[in-house]
């Protein structure tokens, strides 16, 4: 599964604030992340960043004027709206938005916008008081109403030196949100629950019993899931790894946490996707004050932690439940022991060990066991590809 943004034909509209330095920020991932960019920018945006800076990384001269001799043909807005796989409008203006949502084309933005069959995502950024004035409000409703994706704000400080909600989302949260509309929607109306990360169990007041789980296994489903139409929540165990854009995400410690927030939310789910690394065993008892170490053999006795994807399975209810195991010997045997134990439907299993597979690595390399019999070896791929097979076969089980 490559990137949605691969090869796509995007065009961005820059509009006059002061989030328009921010813009050229966006048009760098879309490039990195193998888009072709074309740039229409407003009369205003231009007082803020200069076209050359937006022709110099795109590759491509900037449509900055309503009229004039830049391309050879007239009618350059029905040719740039063809062309487009999607439109993406960063910053915003409270100007752009009122036009918009009234069919107003006055100026060469406006003009190709009304001509886009595409999808188009709008991201306003503009002060807190204009931004909560009610036609500014009622402008972004009309927009969404219409089939265009809005993302709003986020809250902060703003240039203008008031506080609320009013700034343009970070860089890598448009371009996550730009390929959820460019891809399939398949998994449109599914609640999908995904555990990730390792839990950490105290020891005492300065240490813990843990795993090298990353969690990027599950972040990578939670955002693919996501990204195809999926409502999704995240219950992670620590991590160093941001919250997935459009995400709900719980955060936990222990393995108690996550059995306990797992429980209170799969009625709503459809699909369960457990990657969590959770530990098998935690300390009896949690120590007050920190044990010497010279202790620590004759006071620390475990006992076993709760078996959550054990309880998922005495629980399915008609939901997919998909299960991990990572192995040091015997994969096939242990893997196919723990997916009849534990009453999966598919268990995603891997051979720990390899500096480029498994634990903390962006790749990781497995064999799929179904609860049918079928087995799956798939090669090493990126951890963002394998979430979209893994969320592929569970369509297909959903549909026998």
């Amino acid at each position: 599964m490559q990137d949605p943004l691969k090869d796509k034909k995007i065009v961005l509209g820059v509009c006059g604030g002061i989030a328009a330095y921010k813009a050229v920020g966006l048009l760098r991932v879309l490039v990195k992340s193998g888009s072709h960019i074309r740039v229409i920018m407003t009369r205003s945006a231009q007082a803020f960043v200069g076209p050359l800076t937006f022709e110099a990384l795109s590759g491509h001269p900037v449509w900055s004027r309503m009229f004039g001799r830049q391309e050879d043909t007239s009618f350059r807005h029905i040719a740039w709206a063809d062309e487009a796989d999607a439109v993406v409008i960063a910053p915003a203006t409270a100007n752009i938005i009122g036009k918009m949502a009234h069919g107003i084309a006055d100026d060469h933005l406006t003009t190709f916008v009304l001509a886009v069959r595409g999808p188009i995502l709008v991201c306003p950024s503009m002060n807190v008081r204009m931004y909560e004035n009610r036609l500014v409000q009622d402008n972004i409703k009309r927009l969404e109403q219409a089939g265009i994706k809005v993302l709003h704000p986020e809250a902060g400080l703003l240039a203008c030196g008031h506080e609320g909600t009013g700034r343009l989302p970070h860089v890598e949260a448009i371009a996550e949100d730009l390929r959820s509309l460019l891809c399939s929607q398949d998994l449109a109306g599914e609640r999908i629950l995904v555990t990730a990360g390792p839990t950490q169990e105290p020891i005492d007041p300065v240490r813990f019993m843990s795993n090298p789980s990353s969690g990027k296994m599950g972040h990578a489903l939670a955002r693919v899931a996501r990204r195809r139409g999926a409502e999704v929540l995240l219950i992670s165990g620590p991590t160093a790894l941001p919250d997935p854009q459009g995400v709900r995400v719980i955060r936990v410690r222990t393995a108690e946490e996550m059995l306990n927030a797992v429980m209170d939310h799969v009625e709503q789910t459809t699909i369960v996707v457990k990657a969590a690394a959770v530990s098998d065993w935690r300390p009896a008892s949690l120590f007050e004050h920190k044990v010497k170490k010279e202790e620590m053999a004759q006071r620390l006795h475990l006992e076993q932690t709760p078996d959550i994807l054990k309880a998922l399975g005495q629980n399915k209810k008609g939901r997919i439940l998909v299960g991990f195991a990572a192995e040091t010997q015997d994969l096939r045997e242990n893997a196919c022991a723990k997916l009849t134990a534990k009453n999966l439907d598919l268990i995603v299993a891997n051979l720990i060990g390899q500096t480029d597979s498994g634990f903390g690595s962006d790749t990781n390399q497995v064999s799929l066991f179904y609860k049918d019999g079928r087995t799956e070896a798939l090669p090493l791929m990126d951890k963002v590809d394998l979430a979209g097979i893994i969320l592929d076969k569970v369509l297909e089980i959903k549909k026998k």
